[in-house]
């Protein structure tokens, strides 16, 4: 009998606490990759993911109400919610969805940036400006919000003083793009993202 009564304090005090705070983890965090799909168009995923997204969360309030007299539920409840939108952000980072229009401001006397990303296929528009001090070229592009990083590594080799801007795009038409990689997610822009 003290056997079972240990048990069931070790589960509803350790176990069913973690099982709420990994509960809580996987619906934020789906409840945050479906906030970004509907923000980027991807109107057939947003639904499955919601339905999943409110599965698990059912199931951890459920046990939320059943266990109303263990506060150790509440703490892992909310511990799980912190968590869980950590865990969603960086999931949306690594996704690196939809295209992104990036504002560069350089120096006149930095032009072979603007060369070496044309050689490298990037679409830019080059303005005049006048900066602060000196005259200035402004760079507009829109590319994959994937290929950032590879555009900060040409800044950062041909332009290292340059401030630029991005920005979150959620449609645009026309234009010279660079062509996708060859990968899973070019499937994934086919079938889910609106034509």
């Amino acid at each position: 009998m003290e056997a079972s009564a240990g048990s069931s304090q070790i589960f509803s005090l350790v176990i069913l606490p973690i099982l709420i705070f990994l509960a809580r983890i996987i619906d934020v965090s789906l409840q945050t990759l479906r906030i970004v799909f509907i923000s980027k168009n991807f109107k057939l995923l947003a639904p499955v993911i919601g339905f999943f997204e409110v599965l698990v969360w059912l199931t951890a309030i459920t046990q939320i109400m059943r266990n109303l007299n263990n506060p150790v539920c509440y703490i892992a409840y909310a511990l799980g919610f912190s968590a869980g939108t950590y865990v969603g952000l960086k999931l949306e980072e690594r996704l690196s969805l939809g295209k992104v229009i990036v504002r560069i401001f350089i120096r006149e006397d930095q032009g072979q940036l603007i060369t070496a990303l044309r050689e490298n296929g990037y679409g830019l528009t080059v303005f005049d400006a006048r900066g602060g001090k000196n005259k200035v070229l402004l760079l507009f592009s829109i590319i994959d919000r994937e290929k950032l990083r590879e555009l900060e590594g040409f800044m950062g080799k041909f332009a290292p003083e340059a401030f630029y801007s991005v920005e979150d795009i959620r449609q645009c038409r026309g234009g010279y793009f660079k062509p996708p990689l060859n990968s899973g997610r070019d499937l994934r822009y086919m079938f889910f993202q609106k034509k």
